[in-house]
């Protein structure tokens, strides 16, 4: 299947997912929701794939929702009629990976201008690694719209004064690159040239563990989050007790004692 809105790439194990609408700075529409979504559903299906990574092609990361396509009643569009799917009734996604139900860890790699539901990218990846280019921002407020999910999830990553000064500004202030390093909304800053390098270095550091391991890890810390400490600790280790039994977790230690590196099979 070809794209008309993204490139979708595999090469090493990974993923390499890339808004392509530049000239709309990767603004999504109906059309890219769908492909962002087959191109999701293909990287979690494909036993090949162990690791994702999410980035922009131009100047801009993800400037969050084509404005020209927003209905004048202010719905988000879908295919099928109004409230017939599930989808509908749940808080909208856009281009937003199915963090909550896929297992493979996703690297958002922030190449530009990242605002609105761009941040939702950034706010729900594994790991957020940044070009010194990038800038963050929320415009909502600043188009008449109440900024929703997008600031209910950066008050989860920021704290919530910082967070709110983002959502009640609007687009009249930016947050470097920097200043989202130093708050930890991104992990690393690095020269805007050497972004797609680093994320490949940083996602094949990743690939190097045991593919099964580093997905029952991600799911045991995303779907502890919002339960109890204790409660979080014995969903951890069902996880843990699940992978236990694989090949991998028998070929880890083989490989340890006989000095060699590890054959991960990823079974």
């Amino acid at each position: 299947m070809s794209f008309e809105t993204i490139i979708y790439e595999v090469s090493d194990r990974v993923a390499t997912i890339t808004f392509n609408r530049p000239d709309q700075l990767n603004a999504v529409s109906p059309l890219m929701v769908r492909e962002l979504r087959e191109a999701y559903d293909r990287a979690e299906r494909d036993d090949e794939v162990w690791t994702i990574v999410v980035t922009g092609s131009g100047r801009a990361f993800y400037a969050g929702a084509d404005v020209g396509e927003i209905p004048d009643d202010g719905r988000v569009v879908y295919e099928e009629p109004y409230l017939t799917t599930r989808p509908q009734w749940e808080a909208p996604q856009e281009a937003t990976p199915p963090f909550r139900t896929m297992t493979k860890p996703v690297l958002t790699a922030v190449n530009g201008l990242c605002c609105g539901a761009g941040l939702d990218l950034v706010t729900t990846s594994d790991i957020a690694i940044a070009s010194e280019r990038a800038e963050f921002f929320d415009p909502h407020v600043s188009i008449g719209l109440v900024s929703g999910r997008e600031m209910v999830r950066l008050a989860r990553v920021l704290p919530v004064n910082i967070a709110m000064r983002v959502a009640l500004t609007g687009r009249h202030e930016r947050m470097s690159a920097r200043r989202a390093y130093e708050l930890g909304m991104v992990s690393e800053v690095v020269a805007h040239d050497d972004l797609m390098s680093r994320a490949r270095e940083v996602v094949a550091l990743v690939n190097r563990n045991a593919p099964l391991a580093v997905r029952g890890t991600r799911l045991a810390i995303r779907k502890s989050l919002d339960l109890p400490l204790h409660d979080a600790e014995i969903l951890a280790e069902a996880f843990r007790e699940r992978v236990v039994r694989t090949d991998d977790a028998k070929e880890g230690p083989r490989a340890f004692v006989e000095k060699r590196e590890p054959r991960w099979q990823g079974r």
